[in-house]
């Protein structure tokens, strides 16, 4: 007898299901005229077209960036976004999880020491896990946290400081101020992903750190979110910039991304610079959303200022059954579960766009308001 070697599968996903934590891997498109409330298209770009297909860049990469994939529209694309950013280079990425895992793995090494917020990305946890260094993880936005941290790191060879702008899970900020003199005072590198802050915070969009008026040693981005593309990046220096080209491993062994969405790029991020107006209209979007839940008792906490509101649950069985509810409404919010989120913080993560109209947001409150009720 052959025995399947992955029988054990069968029994895992059932106890994963047994527990409201199964994913279903065959996730249908939204239907027509569903009301999408967990989307992180921030500006409403993802709908709009790329521009004419150049036949220079229609095609792909054909290879790393390091063999034959580099392209000019590549190197438009990183000034477009250093230009954009105030930094002086920029190095596109696959992914908003290849540019971390890449940043983090190739940055810090073996004798440094990496303070890492409790609630940041899987992609910053992973990269972290890879870079070899230690990793002291401090509670949530606890700033007292850090510089205990800080200074019992006083002896490593160097220290790492690393923090998303916008949590993408609970949409509150860390205070970037206290993070960068707390850096200064210890001589250590203050690392900031922007993936849900670009193009809707701070002055042209461009992101917290703009908003808050700081210098970040390195900031991460993402195309894929308010600039409504796919694909990353890493910005900084010049230096940041070749020693990644040299040591990122999840750059150098892979394709470059597309030469077609990297001209893409430049126009959406000159697009975004210039969107005020779509920023007014989100911000005013998620703040009718976010009072009008909270006016009908929806949990969302105090801290949540951006365009994603959790609405938390006390276990993973209601935040599914709440999303199904909302489904048959015809309004898409998906359940969020462990491990995405910590044990004991299920939620609905509910997510406003400048492309929702108030009369949008008021039907969801109805709707919500009878789920509640």
């Amino acid at each position: 007898m052959v025995l399947d070697p992955l029988r054990h599968l069968t029994e895992d996903l059932a106890a994963l299901e047994r527990s409201d934590l199964l994913r279903d891997p065959s996730n249908a498109p939204p239907p027509p005229g569903a009301l999408v409330l967990c989307s992180n298209d921030y500006l409403g770009y993802a709908s709009l077209p790329w521009g004419a297909v150049d036949a220079a860049v229609a095609g792909g990469a054909g290879a790393s960036r390091l063999v034959s994939g580099n392209h000019a529209t590549h190197l438009e694309a990183e000034r477009a976004i250093a230009d954009w950013l105030g930094t002086e280079a920029a190095l596109l990425f696959s992914s908003g999880y290849a540019a971390n895992v890449g940043l983090l793995s190739s940055l810090p090494g073996p004798g440094d020491v990496i303070i890492s917020d409790a609630l940041n990305h899987a992609s910053i946890i992973d990269g972290c896990r890879l870079s070899r260094a230690a990793v002291v993880v401090v509670p949530h936005l606890n700033l007292e946290a850090v510089e205990t941290a800080l200074r019992n790191a006083g002896s490593s060879r160097r220290r790492w400081v690393v923090t998303e702008a916008i949590f993408s899970m609970d949409g509150d900020r860390p205070d970037l101020h206290a993070l960068r003199s707390l850096c200064d005072a210890h001589d250590a590198a203050l690392l900031v992903d922007e993936a849900h802050a670009l193009g809707v915070v701070g002055p042209a969009g461009a992101g917290l750190c703009a908003h808050q008026g700081v210098r970040a040693d390195v900031r991460i981005g993402t195309l894929g979110k308010a600039l409504g593309l796919h694909g990353a990046f890493v910005a900084g220096s010049t230096a940041l910039r070749t020693w990644l080209w040299n040591r990122a491993r999840s750059f150098v062994f892979s394709t470059g991304i597309s030469p077609f969405l990297a001209s893409a790029v430049v126009d959406r991020v000159g697009r975004a610079a210039a969107d005020d107006a779509g920023r007014r209209r989100l911000h005013a979007t998620y703040d009718q959303l976010r009072d009008g839940l909270r006016k009908l008792g929806a949990p969302i906490p105090v801290t949540s200022n951006a365009p994603i509101l959790p609405w938390l649950l006390d276990t993973p069985g209601a935040a599914v059954a709440l999303s199904r509810r909302l489904a048959a409404a015809s309004i898409l919010v998906q359940p969020i579960r462990p491990p995405t989120v910590p044990q004991g913080s299920s939620r609905l993560r509910i997510t406003a766009t400048a492309c929702h109209t108030s009369q949008a947001i008021e039907h969801a409150l109805h709707v919500f308001g009878g789920l509640l009720r």
